[in-house]
């Protein structure tokens, strides 16, 4: 969930709405006419780089940066191995997804053959190439998401629509042997797809749940928000309320939210707001974002953006002055998505998984929204995933804790209040919380 990618230098980002000079240039221009000082200038500068700041948060990204470079491509008979420069992703262990040529080629990357420090290169194998000539690559993107649609996990599948708002949204449908009557409703994070969702739907099977994967606003596959930006959850959640009434009129009773980032956060607004919210019976997040202020404090302070400058941005999101500004249609409030603040209002048992070592979604916010809520809160850490990487690392890991909890939330039910008795005894007993 890279709120920040190095596409291009910031003072060359230019504005649709801003008639070809630069937001910022435009805002300190006018700080020195009115201003005319230094200190005008200084204010109209902090002024645009926070208005900066907040757009780039709201905004989807057009591409993703190809920011991982492919040194060369190794061929042994039908085997493949790839040199990549060493980085933070490519030294760690597991298997990942690897997007090449704009993202038209898509590789599946296994374990690490060498490191060599010295030369800041490792060599990897490649477990599978799904589209594109990877031996002509030479950058890409890293990912957790290693699979390309469910028949590459070997998983029959429906391509289904499920109505939202303004049409209709793609989704793929993975059902169940039987009649199952609990669906999993699957939904990804800020800039990525339905296919991060492919790694939980093995687990989901065994358990006898039918799959969801979703799309939602602004995604690339479903239809944009009238004003083409993130709601950071407080928009999405809708279209997930479409998905699950999708579900219901199709066999559905009770429903399963796994969300992964910021699908985390549109998980728990829908576990909040839904209509539907009673029939929710558990929700599965994967490295959430349980606080919008703490997440955009973190990234300005790694973009080494100015505390007051952040803060300053994030007002503009949640003012409704800030809208002709940031272009969203209404204010995003971040205080009602601060679930650190509103633990004991989780109601419904939720496990979270969680990297301490996550470079976009810190892990105290997670760990203080268990630690408040242990009744209705699992909380499992994870080292060395990174952000939203949990079952690259580890899969069998990730897969045992989920289906372990799952199974203790979907046990049938003695009596009403049996559940709800249930769930606490099971969440404290459960380590880490």
């Amino acid at each position: 969930m890279a709120l920040f990618q190095r596409t291009r230098p910031a003072h060359l980002e230019r504005s649709a709405d801003t008639g070809g000079m630069s937001l910022r240039a435009k805002w300190a221009v006018a700080g020195a006419i009115s201003g005319g000082s230094l200190a005008g200038l200084l204010a109209a500068g902090s002024s645009a780089l926070a208005v900066y700041f907040a757009r780039r948060v709201i905004t989807p990204a057009r591409q993703r940066a190809a920011d991982q470079e492919v040194l060369a491509v190794i061929r042994e008979g039908s085997r493949q191995q790839v040199i990549f420069a060493a980085t933070d992703d490519t030294t760690v262990d597991g298997v990942y997804g690897f997007f090449f040529d704009g993202g038209k080629g898509h590789a599946r990357i296994g374990r690490i053959v060498s490191y060599s420090p010295a030369e800041r290169t490792v060599l990897r194998e490649v477990e599978a190439v799904y589209a594109g000539d990877l031996s002509a690559a030479r950058w890409g993107w890293w990912s957790g998401a290693v699979y390309p649609d469910p028949a590459a996990v070997g998983i029959p599948a429906e391509d289904v629509m499920v109505p939202v708002e303004r049409g209709e949204a793609p989704a793929w449908l993975v059902r169940a042997g039987g009649t199952a009557r609990t669906w999993a409703v699957m939904v990804h994070g800020r800039g990525a797809s339905r296919q991060e969702a492919l790694r939980a739907v093995g687990p989901a099977l065994e358990l006898g749940l039918t799959s969801l994967l979703v799309s939602y606003r602004n995604d690339g596959l479903a239809p944009s928000a009238d004003d083409g930006r993130y709601g950071l959850g407080t928009t999405e959640w809708r279209d997930i309320e479409g998905a699950i009434e999708y579900a219901l009129a199709n066999g559905a009773e009770e429903i399963v939210l796994f969300g992964w980032s910021m699908g985390g956060a549109i998980c728990l607004q829908t576990a909040d707001l839904s209509r539907y919210r009673h029939l929710i019976r558990a929700m599965v997040l994967d490295a959430p974002v349980i606080d919008w202020v703490n997440v955009l404090a973190h990234h300005a302070q790694i973009n080494r953006i100015p505390s007051l400058v952040g803060r300053y941005g994030q007002l503009m999101l949640g003012h409704p002055l800030g809208r002709r500004l940031t272009g969203l249609a209404a204010p995003v409030d971040l205080k009602v998505m601060d679930w650190v603040s509103r633990a004991v209002e989780l109601r419904t048992p939720t496990l979270i998984l969680h990297s301490v070592d996550d470079e976009y979604v810190p892990y105290k916010p997670s760990a203080l929204l268990a630690e408040r809520n242990p009744e209705m809160v699992t909380f499992e850490t994870f080292n060395h995933a990174r952000h939203t990487k949990e079952w690259n690392v580890d899969r069998e890991r990730w897969e045992r804790l989920v289906k372990a909890w799952l199974r203790q939330q979907l046990a049938p039910r003695l009596n009403p209040g049996a559940a709800r008795a249930g769930s606490v005894t099971a969440s404290s007993q459960q380590p880490g919380v």
